[in-house]
């Protein structure tokens, strides 16, 4: 596998605030390769096979206005080429995530549907923004979960403890306690993953904190490197 010496992922827990900390850092020029963005494309372009594997339910018409036609009908009614090549169509994404992530098993089938085409991606923009010499930031959410990226040999994790990460979650995604306890705990742990990763970032404050954290991330990354 190639090495990407300008690489750094950004990885964490649901809730920890790694879309800031890109955020920030874009603000400060730098290049950001969005797995969770690259996610999202491909689901949709794999819109026939979740249908397939999961249902048709699962898919939903972009503009079925305009069709005046009921989606799951429209979908039903065509060839699986359609679907993968409209782009009117995508995939209800809260709807499917309401049934993975109650479900492991169908959570495996459809990070083995995923999985490969989102890596795939990732190592191919990745080996674009090498080519331009300059350091560049990796949005990885599942970086260590995964165990798929062993390309990349840099890792920052964005730090909050426990209870803050339910907390977060609670509010961004209008879950109750116990629910918000379940996805945070369906990844790995947020203290064991900050004893894995080469750079800490602690997002256990406001907003000022945190920029404050993410320049002496930057000063102590130049170095390193």
């Amino acid at each position: 596998m190639p090495q990407f010496k300008h690489a750094v992922v950004i990885t964490g827990s649901i809730g920890s605030g790694k879309s800031a900390v890109c955020e920030l850092l874009r603000d400060r020029g730098f290049e950001i390769i969005d797995a969770d963005k690259i996610s999202h494309l491909v689901l949709d372009r794999c819109a026939a096979q979740v249908a397939e594997i999961f249902g048709a339910q699962y898919i939903v018409q972009k503009n079925a206005q305009a069709a005046n036609l009921n989606p799951q009908a429209e979908f039903n009614a065509r060839s699986d080429e359609e679907i993968s090549s409209d782009s009117c169509v995508s995939v209800d994404r809260k709807k499917l995530g309401e049934l993975v992530f109650k479900n492991p098993a169908e959570l495996a089938k459809l990070e083995a549907l995923l999985h490969p085409k989102i890596t795939a991606e990732i190592l191919s923009q990745a080996q674009a923004l090498e080519a331009k010499g300059k350091l560049f930031f990796v949005d990885i959410p599942l970086f260590f979960e995964g165990k798929r990226y062993e390309f990349f040999d840099k890792v920052a994790v964005v730090y909050a403890p426990k209870d803050t990460l339910i907390v977060r979650v609670m509010k961004r995604n209008g879950l109750d306690r116990a629910a918000a306890k379940h996805r945070v705990e369906l990844q790995t742990d947020i203290e064991q993953k900050r004893t894995m990763a080469d750079f800490v970032i602690d997002n256990g404050g406001d907003l000022a904190a945190l920029e404050a954290a993410v320049e002496r991330f930057l000063k102590e990354l130049k170095d390193k490197i």
